[in-house]
């Protein structure tokens, strides 16, 4: 009778002799066999079926991964992009590469290429931009900024710290990447700038600002060069002799359209997008920069509303860290 171990299954003992399973393997008439036959066998079973088991995990995973790649090509036409989440690793790059300090707060202005990221960026800081020698960011009519670049704040009374984005949409990055590529889930805020259509670059970025729970700020810029093209469009000619009020009054008109178009426009596309409304900021730089340095304000459209805005979200947050702290 077979031992039995503590805590362990019956097994079978297999009770063989060189010579007779030597005569088995060369296929020899064996002699004096007991159990190499069924050894041999059961070897040989053993392994057809661990390979088997083996072809099936790796047929399965085969099909697992053809379906994930069907799913993940069904959506790209469809205009779902994938969900990409960065490692801890990767935050940590991200922020040294930024030089994020916990006592500043970091604005980064993102957007589609040649919306006036950087001319926004130097009015924010009161700088005019051909102030370049005083740290004004470059601008340009064509997309000037290729790197993300950090700019603090010209007035240090003031924690700030802003980020002039490379534009979206261009060959070197698709819009589903541009938010991880540029590692903007660190920041603390993000102004989300356009210039002519809120596209779905600008939903795409929004939409991960929601899913890292960062404030967003949507501001459509260069707002005094469309006012004057729809006085244009309306008949308006600078060289008219026409009086200060018919200019007063197409301005008035052509202001309050753009506004009423720009609003609405913003509504129409989070709708599409099922996501929240959130309101749009209608800015200019000249407004801008005045507000800054503290000049006699013209023009005015949310420029105040937006830096106060930012003000308040900036100290919201070092209020919060203080009490954390």
């Amino acid at each position: 009778e077979r031992e039995r171990q503590p805590n362990m299954p019956v097994q079978r003992v297999h009770t063989v002799s060189n010579e007779p399973m030597l005569g088995v393997v060369k296929k020899r008439r064996p002699k004096k066999l007991i159990d190499e036959i069924g050894l041999l066998n059961d070897l040989i079973g053993e392994a057809q079926t661990r390979r088997a088991r083996r072809d099936k995990v790796a047929e399965e995973e085969v099909k697992v991964a053809n379906a994930a790649k069907e799913e993940a090509e069904r959506k790209l036409k469809e205009g779902i992009q994938p969900v990409v989440t960065p490692t801890p690793e990767e935050v940590s790059a991200v922020k040294r590469k930024v030089q994020y300090r916990e006592d500043l707060f970091h604005f980064a202005v993102a957007g589609v290429a040649g919306g006036g990221k950087s001319s926004l960026i130097n009015a924010f800081r009161g700088l005019h931009n051909k102030s370049i020698d005083n740290g004004a960011a470059a601008t340009g009519i064509t997309e000037t900024t290729m790197e993300l670049t950090r700019y603090p704040n010209a007035n240090a009374e003031y924690p700030y710290v802003w980020y002039d984005v490379p534009g979206a949409g261009t060959l070197k990055t698709p819009d589903w990447q541009y938010f991880n590529a540029h590692g903007l889930y660190v920041f603390d805020c993000i102004i989300v700038l356009f210039d002519n259509r809120f596209t779905i670059t600008d939903i795409a970025i929004l939409t991960n600002c929601r899913r890292f729970k960062i404030p967003t700020y949507i501001v459509r810029s260069k707002a005094d060069q469309h006012i004057r093209n729809i006085m244009k469009d309306t008949g308006y000619d600078s060289d008219d002799d026409e009086s200060e009020d018919q200019k007063k009054t197409l301005y008035q008109a052509a202001r309050q359209q753009f506004i009423r178009q720009t609003r609405q426009s913003v509504k129409d596309n989070l709708e599409n997008a099922n996501m929240p409304d959130q309101r749009v900021y209608i800015v200019s730089n000249e407004p801008m920069l005045g507000l800054v340095k503290e000049r006699r304000l013209k023009k005015v459209i949310d420029e105040i509303e937006l830096l106060n805005d930012l003000i308040w979200a900036a100290q919201t947050r070092r209020l919060r860290a203080s009490t954390a702290s």
